[in-house]
């Protein structure tokens, strides 16, 4: 009995200290630390108030290992520049967690940026990730396009309602042992 408690404790205890680690990813050529337990829980705080009046939107993820990493890199700077500086919401809460997934984001695209400038980008594959985000960035703002504006606070909230996506691509990704 002492031996069945004892094993069931050290096996919850393995658990528990799995939710506080990084996992490694492993992008191509490039590999980076991230939180998923952070990422998510920051992001499940503020969905809600992100999704209010949201639409379906599907997205198109890469298919070549290659351009894992320019995609990822280009997706973050995005969120980091575009999304998170523009994301209003009345409760400090949901603030706050938007700056940790801002600051969290940052310290990813710092980890992608050593490994990218170590390596050669080659124009194809920049290219290729261009043309990708621009359709992605186009169906998410779409809703919100008015003959000569953007609405930018909208469109940041229907961006941050659609970062289960990107978090949910980065949990797919391979990790390294």
């Amino acid at each position: 009995m002492l031996l069945g408690c004892s094993l069931c404790l050290l096996l919850l205890l393995n658990c528990l200290s799995e939710l506080g680690e990084s996992r490694t990813l492993s992008l191509a050529s490039c590999s980076v630390n991230v939180h998923m337990h952070e990422l998510r829980k920051y992001y499940i705080d503020i969905r809600s108030d992100a999704v209010k009046n949201s639409y379906n939107l599907t997205f198109m993820c890469l298919s070549q290992d290659g351009q894992t990493c320019c995609f990822l890199r280009l997706v973050l700077r995005f969120y980091v520049e575009r999304v998170f500086s523009n994301y209003a919401s009345s409760h400090p809460q949901h603030q706050r967690c938007s700056s940790a997934l801002a600051n969290a984001f940052v310290s990813i695209r710092k980890d992608i940026n050593r490994c990218v400038s170590s390596i050669t980008l080659e124009i194809g594959c920049l290219f290729t990730v261009m043309l990708i985000i621009k359709s992605i960035v186009l169906s998410v703002f779409s809703p919100f396009l008015s003959i000569e504006q953007l609405d930018i606070n909208q469109a940041a909230q229907k961006a941050v309602g659609e970062l289960d996506t990107v978090l949910e691509w980065l949990e797919g990704q391979k990790t390294l042992a």
